[in-house]
């Protein structure tokens, strides 16, 4: 999937209901996604359960489930030994958290989910950064964190760069010294603190 339309527009998923928070915001269920980005390829559920070595049953179980929101897609079936292989590819857009359509009497619940989500992404990253960083002589232990000033559409568009350069990069190369790097990026309007 691309990350920009036919019309030129940044891919968006959009999470409008509780439900489909509490789907994405599972952290099992963003170790799966993770694992099916980083085949490059679309993959089996059996493939993905092998790589965590879990049992296939589980990983479908929640592989279903992130299929039913739109963050997996089945893109192909295949038939092997008798048995139908089918293939999944990840979602690859933005996703959105959105509030406007929420009921008042859930927005609470509604917020507590998108916090789990966002907590859980950054937790995971940052085990896996300081689990690197501990046991790493490497240089490629990056940190960023500024501030920048941009308009909407100018964050639309690094946000989209980003994706784009990650897309591009995103896959084993044969070029030489080229290793495999984890990368966490948020971007968001802070109104609390203002220019000077």
């Amino acid at each position: 999937m691309n990350l920009l339309d036919s019309r030129g527009n940044i891919v968006k998923k959009e999470l409008k209901t509780l439900e489909e928070i509490r789907i994405y915001s599972d952290p099992y269920r963003i170790q799966i996604l993770n694992e099916f980005i980083s085949f490059n390829r679309p993959a089996t559920v059996k493939e993905v359960a092998d790589a965590l070595h879990e049992v296939p049953a589980k990983v479908y179980y929640h592989a279903k489930k992130l299929e039913s929101i739109g963050m997996l897609e089945l893109v192909d079936t295949k038939l092997v030994n008798g048995i139908t292989a089918k293939y999944y590819e990840p979602y690859k857009g933005q996703v959105i958290i959105s509030k406007s359509d929420v009921d008042d009497t859930i927005k609470q619940v509604f917020q507590s989910e998108a916090e789990k989500l966002v907590s859980n992404f950054y937790d995971e990253n940052k085990k896996r950064f300081l689990q690197n960083y501990s046991g790493s002589k490497s240089k490629g232990n990056l940190i960023n964190n500024s501030s920048i000033y941009l308009t909407e559409q100018e964050a639309e568009q690094l946000f989209s760069m980003i994706n784009e350069f990650c897309e591009q990069h995103g896959h084993p190369s044969p070029e030489e010294g080229r290793v495999r790097y984890e990368m966490f990026f948020t971007l968001f309007h802070n109104p609390d603190i203002k220019s000077k």
